[in-house]
């Protein structure tokens, strides 16, 4: 048997918060300041965001590592947190983020629309999340009353190691029964979620706006300037650089020019992995 490259995208693998739901990523970020607060640790926005894209439990296992979080935890429980601290710390998170998940489950302007076109073209959509399955099944059941259901869905506790690992992207690969990885591609706003298209073999597209990095509601972007805009695009593409996406786009509604792009490379013979 002779291989053949892929001539058409078969699968587009969706990212959750900042990428479909929740503009602006608020849903997580914000729980991990209320959890840590409970602890009596201050912990801000800004840092909470720093390792957005990973499993909770790793996101926090990341905050209590930055020198300035693990002294103030230190000033109040005369240690730096061990694994222990941080389950007890997630498992206070768990509930919370349960709790608030319904107050940033409003899906992203353009999504609904951008996601109907895609399947036109005949592309199977999955997704994946750092959410663990608990927190993941609500925020399904929250997307699908509002009109939107995946083709297939893994949480961050569904595979051995979550992002920026490559399981849950491959995970979909499986599950949507798609022959070559490079007729995927996976659309995401943080580094972990890229580096895990990445290491997946599959075409990556970055979110400049709608997410983390520039971490504002839909209504403070559509306020932005166009001087503002253009330096948070670059410093957010500065931010993505390492994990070498292959496109950057603002939000999900700039992803059909995206595909027709990716058809026209798969087409001429090229794959992901070569750039």
């Amino acid at each position: 048997m002779t291989y053949h490259t892929p001539n058409t995208l078969q699968a587009v693998i969706l990212d959750w918060a900042g990428t479909v739901v929740d503009f602006g990523s608020f849903a997580p970020t914000q729980i991990f300041v209320e959890a840590f607060a409970e602890f009596g640790v201050h912990v801000s926005i800004q840092e909470a965001r720093g390792p957005m894209g990973m499993g909770k439990w790793d996101h926090i296992r990341t905050l209590c590592d930055q020198p300035q979080v693990a002294e103030r935890y230190r000033k109040v429980f005369g240690r730096t947190p061990t694994d222990d601290d941080v389950t007890a710390l997630y498992q206070r998170f768990m509930p919370l983020q349960i709790e608030k998940i319904a107050e940033h489950s409003a899906l992203i302007p353009g999504a609904l629309d951008t996601i109907a076109r895609l399947r036109e073209q005949g592309l199977k959509i999955g997704s994946c999340s750092g959410y663990p399955k608990q927190v993941m099944d609500k925020v399904v059941a929250l997307a699908a009353s509002n009109g939107y259901v995946a083709d297939h869905v893994v949480a961050t506790d569904e595979v051995p190691n979550g992002r920026p690992w490559p399981a849950q992207a491959l995970a979909n690969v499986i599950a949507l029964g798609i022959d070559d990885v490079a007729a995927c591609v996976k659309v995401d706003d943080t580094v972990p979620g890229i580096l895990e298209g990445r290491r997946a073999g599959m075409w990556t597209v970055a979110l400049t706006c709608s997410g983390n990095a520039l971490g504002l509601t839909y209504a403070q972007f559509q306020a932005l300037d166009s001087a503002t805009l253009a330096s948070e695009r670059m410093r957010i593409e500065a931010l993505f650089e390492g994990s070498r996406p292959h496109y950057l786009i603002d939000t999900l509604s700039d992803l059909p020019a995206v595909i027709d792009d990716i058809n026209e490379r798969l087409a001429r013979g090229e794959m992901p992995q070569s750039h």
